[in-house]
């Protein structure tokens, strides 16, 4: 860890005067010699770093994005070429360059903070040996080396040795203590950062092995931290456990406003967003809008959740624009002419449905009706069909009978030939020409 601090031995000088001036700050309020004072000065630091790396964060979290999408295709190529290593990692670098997405860029916060991790570790270790490190002189050394953190130097580890410790003014139990209570905080921080990514903020609709690695970094990366925090100066553990709680409020900041499609917190995210539409009647600001504006530009490519917040805001008299604004829907009007609120349209009602019994009850009525009509209506043409057959036989068959039409009709009753005829067995319509021989 020394050789690996001394390489970056170069940054010392801007981190310990950075250090320098804060202290200056917090000296004049809680006193130069207090751990307050320098530990706050520390804490400042880590947070005006963390400020700086705010667009390489962002930068993370679209290349972290980016290579989510290219899962299902990093893993057909890899199928593809699986026996071809060297065709493999062409193919990969091709798509990357296609996609313009870099893999090392989820990795830019972490690779640009290290310099100045090193370079603190080193101004620690020289308060700790008593040797001027950057701008720190003699006096701002043994201000340092007398400051105490709830009992523990900043330049102790806990592997130190009791006479090192007792050196610095404290007790083992006192450094073993606080040292290992904030080793636990490091790691548990970085467990939920990590676990909050994995459960909330990654799209569940697609599996793939980045998702396994992710999961397998939420359990070593604690791991990592607990082994080597021992070897850590109370100073860099306040450093590390800053960054990390840091880390862990900006990431709940980014799932919650600027969530990744498909996952849980979009869904959450896409539910307030829809409930604050219908009560205020439009969107807030531009992050609400340009969410809006990128669900409605997907078209037929939406994931569930944002069908399901398309819908809704169309069943509350809504429609999302192309710009990321939201208009009251032409066809549902919420308000009337006068500006009250317009009463709900009557909604449609099935007709009840009759049980088997009433079914069959009123099957019977209407049958018997029905049998009555149709006794009433043959007993009148049966009369009718005597009369008309009795003077069908005084006639020649070749000549109509007076008073009929040639279609064997009565009195220009229609119907009554075509009734007695069937009633003497005879076929209803046009009859068939007998053959010559049958004459």
């Amino acid at each position: 860890m020394d050789t690996i601090a001394g390489f970056f031995s170069f940054i010392t000088t801007p981190v310990s005067w950075v250090i320098v001036q804060f202290h200056k700050l917090y000296g004049a309020i809680f006193g130069p010699d207090t751990g307050w004072a320098w530990g706050l000065s520390i804490v400042s630091l880590v947070i005006l770093i963390r400020i700086c790396l705010i667009p390489l964060f962002v930068k993370q979290i679209k290349a972290t994005r980016a290579m989510q999408t290219l899962q299902p295709e990093m893993k057909k190529i890899q199928e593809r070429y699986k026996s071809d290593k060297q065709r493999q990692s062409e193919e990969m670098m091709k798509l990357y360059k296609e996609s313009g997405t870099n893999p090392l860029s989820s990795c830019l916060p972490i690779l640009a903070q290290s310099p100045f991790f090193f370079a603190l570790y080193h101004v620690l270790n020289g308060i700790a040996s008593n040797k001027k490190v950057g701008v720190i002189d003699q006096q701002l050394l043994d201000s340092a080396r007398d400051a105490h953190i709830f009992g523990a130097p900043l330049a102790v580890k806990f592997t130190d040795s009791a006479d090192k410790v007792a050196s610095l003014g404290a007790s083992l139990t006192d450094v073993r203590v606080v040292t290992a209570l904030m080793i636990i905080m490091m790691s548990a921080s970085q467990f939920f950062t990590q676990r909050q990514l994995m459960t909330k903020n990654v799209d569940t609709t697609v599996k793939t092995p980045f998702m396994q690695q992710q999961k397998m970094l939420m359990y070593v990366f604690p791991i990592m931290f607990a082994v080597f925090g021992i070897n850590f100066p109370v100073g860099v553990l306040v450093y590390w456990l800053t960054t990390n709680v840091w880390t862990m409020g900006q990431q709940m900041y980014v799932i919650r406003q600027n969530p990744t499609p498909g996952s849980k917190a979009q869904a959450a995210y896409l539910e307030r967003l829809q409930k604050h539409i219908t009560t205020a009647g439009k969107t807030r600001g531009r992050g609400q809008t340009r969410a809006v504006k990128a669900i409605v530009a997907k078209g037929r490519d939406r994931n569930e959740y944002e069908r399901k917040f398309i819908n809704g805001l169309n069943k509350a008299g809504f429609a999302a624009q192309a710009d990321g604004t939201v208009i009251v829907s032409e066809t549902v009007a919420t308000t009337t002419e006068d500006g009250a609120p317009a009463a709900a349209a009557p909604k449609r009602q099935q007709p009840k449905r009759q049980s088997k019994s009433k079914r069959q009850a009123g099957t019977g009525v209407s049958g018997a009706k029905a049998d009555d009509a149709s006794t009433d209506t043959a007993a009148s043409g049966g009369a009718d069909a005597k009369t008309s057959l009795t003077k069908s036989e005084d006639t020649p068959q070749n000549t109509p009978a007076k008073g009929k039409t040639a279609g064997g009709t009565k009195g220009g009753q229609p119907g009554q030939g075509t009734r007695s005829k069937a009633k003497s067995g005879q076929r209803k319509g046009q009859q068939r020409p007998k053959h010559p021989s049958k004459k």
